[in-house]
């Protein structure tokens, strides 16, 4: 089941798509459930799943429902929200082939790479609070200090309970450049100002029968025209999901509803960087398309 966050005015409500394109506001039906958080904790609590506490409150009938794109074209009353309240974001790094080559590339000191990319230990960073993720459809941003800047198309899954709940679209927006000079820089290469959006729906667990087998899209479109179009599928992971879910949490807690991007196998080549203006899609199989235009900042 794929639940939505949005604001119609100042109220936060969450809804569910009951059908190709369109949304069925379950905050219209039951007002105390305004977050997807709020189902989570509902089904945790009654010992269920979130797609039971959503059937049962559209079982009620009378819902008002919203087409989806509304909010991609901006004509309905609808703001699309991230699909999450997300307290943190952390991130995996070098789960990919071709990620630990183009960070040997771009790297003064490659051994690192392969080191980690062999090792039992995968790296994890934290990548973002709450309040720095941006929302489906608003705009991402590449450092004004930093002249090699790429979007990174990623799967990213949700801890609730100590458990992967679901799954969503993720946009580690990444400097190059920074990283490159020196991996100890790595926290300004990717902790900055609108350098995550991830959306822009949450799918549940459930609904994806293994989240190691799907097609991952990169599209960046510049002046009108496609400017790269990279494609990867997550079963070229070499740490799947449940394994850095588990590692993230080794004497780590994270709060409920922490997102966790696991890293990128498509890398737009070297004599490319962002701009702004360009328009970043990415399309994961099963769970939707995640669009964000591109800022200075």
């Amino acid at each position: 089941m794929r639940f939505y966050q949005f604001t119609i005015g100042t109220d936060r409500h969450v809804g569910t798509e009951t059908a190709p394109g369109e949304l069925t506001d379950l905050t219209s039906i039951e007002p105390r459930l305004r977050t997807t958080n709020d189902v989570l904790n509902a089904a945790t609590i009654t010992g269920s799943t979130a797609a039971a506490v959503a059937n049962g409150v559209l079982q009620r009938g009378g819902g008002d429902v919203l087409s989806y794109e509304s909010f991609s074209n901006g004509t309905g009353n609808a703001v699309l929200l991230p699909p999450l309240d997300a307290p943190e974001v952390w991130a995996f790094g070098v789960t990919y082939m071709d990620s630990m080559r183009e960070r040997q590339a771009e790297s003064g000191t490659p051994d690192v790479y392969a080191k980690v990319y062999n090792a039992e230990r995968p790296e994890a960073f934290f990548k973002a609070t709450g309040e720095r993720v941006q929302a489906p459809f608003a705009t991402v941003g590449i450092r004004g200090d930093s002249g090699w800047d790429v979007p990174e198309p990623e799967l990213a899954f949700v801890i609730f309970d100590e458990k992967i709940a679901g799954y969503t679209v993720g946009n580690d927006m990444s400097s190059r450049t920074i990283e490159g000079e020196n991996p100890l820089y790595l926290p300004q290469a990717k902790v900055y100002d609108r350098s995550v959006s991830f959306g822009p729906c949450f799918v549940t667990a459930d609904s994806i029968d293994d989240p190691q087998k799907l097609n991952v899209t990169l599209t960046i479109e510049r002046d009108g025209k496609e400017a790269f179009r990279g494609r990867a599928n997550t079963s070229e992971m070499k740490r799947d999901c449940a394994y850095l879910a588990d590692w993230l949490q080794r004497h780590n807690s994270v709060p409920d509803a922490t997102v966790v991007l696991t890293g990128t196998g498509t890398i737009p080549p070297p004599d490319f960087t962002l701009a702004e203006g360009d328009i970043v899609s990415i399309e994961i199989e099963n769970i939707g398309t995640l669009v964000n235009t591109v800022v200075d900042v």
